[in-house]
């Protein structure tokens, strides 16, 4: 299974790329970044499964300082953000209508929660198979501890490789997640909306605590069990996770083989057609 973050071929290339943002200009990005990867791994691998963001997502019920920081970048920012929006939700209803991938959003959830889901899922009795997740997010290297669980970056175009996966996601819980809004554990929820500096977390605090949790008092404590929740695939709530199945298991795209030429004459996807043997 290739499971690709949409928002990694979607929004980080637009950005790092500096891609004009025209309709024809985005769409072209996004379904070459899909036939490649298809193409690069589908051998190893197996087939295409594309993990969306949805709405209402659950972190900011449990967070509610979540990402705050990267909603008000995108104000001040001057790309047209709507107009990102618009394209790339427009493509990812065309990806789902016309080619013969898995497309998962579910309310709630970010696309974390599904390539999580779906790579733990992979460890039941019966459903072990190689996965390979396409995104430069350092959060998916936890899933390494299940030695069918790989990654590559398509900003760096290179492999992520873990050694120690545990403990990784450990000193992610302790250091936070600046560009998601999680502070680090001797820093209050609001110090990023505050726009204040955090508590500085010296190596020798960071020992202490991944030898002893507790040993800094109650305050830090209860922030790594607020990090936790936020960066640990596994606190994706259970009545998600069934849904997240549920979608995967219910889809059968095989039927889709057949539009995919005729959509990719429609959106006069000239260049992509000679390579449509990549899409199917």
């Amino acid at each position: 299974m290739i499971l690709i973050d949409y928002s990694a071929i979607a929004i980080s290339n637009i950005v790092t790329q500096k891609l004009d943002i025209q309709e024809d200009m985005v769409r072209h990005m996004i379904l070459n970044s899909i036939r490649m990867y298809r193409s690069k791994f589908k051998e190893k691998y197996g087939e295409v499964v594309i993990a969306g963001d949805a709405g209402n997502n659950w972190r900011y019920g449990a967070f509610p300082q979540y990402k705050a920081a990267r909603k008000k970048n995108r104000k001040e920012s001057k790309m047209d953000w709507q107009e990102i929006f618009r394209i790339i939700n427009l493509v990812w209803e065309e990806l789902g209508e016309n080619f013969p991938y898995k497309t998962i959003k579910v309310d709630r959830c970010e696309a974390d929660d599904v390539i999580g889901v779906l790579a733990y899922n992979t460890q039941e009795f019966g459903k072990h198979e190689d996965v390979m997740i396409i995104s430069a997010d350092k959060d998916f290297a936890q899933l390494q501890k299940f030695n069918n669980i790989s990654q590559f970056s398509p900003m760096t175009k290179k492999f992520i490789k873990e050694e120690h996966p545990r403990k990784q996601l450990l000193e992610l819980i302790l250091k936070g997640d600046t560009s998601d809004g999680v502070p680090n554990v001797l820093s209050g929820d609001n110090v990023f909306v505050d726009g204040s500096r955090q508590t500085p977390l010296r190596k020798p605090i960071i020992e202490a605590l991944m030898n002893d949790p507790s040993s800094q008092g109650q305050e830090v404590l209860r922030n790594m069990q607020r990090n936790r929740e936020l960066i640990d695939l596994e606190s994706t709530p259970q009545e998600l996770k069934e849904e997240i199945i549920y979608r995967f298991e219910e889809q059968d795209k095989w039927s889709n083989r057949d539009k995919v030429f005729p959509f990719l004459v429609e959106k006069r996807c000239r260049r992509l057609i000679d390579d449509i043997g990549d899409f199917i």
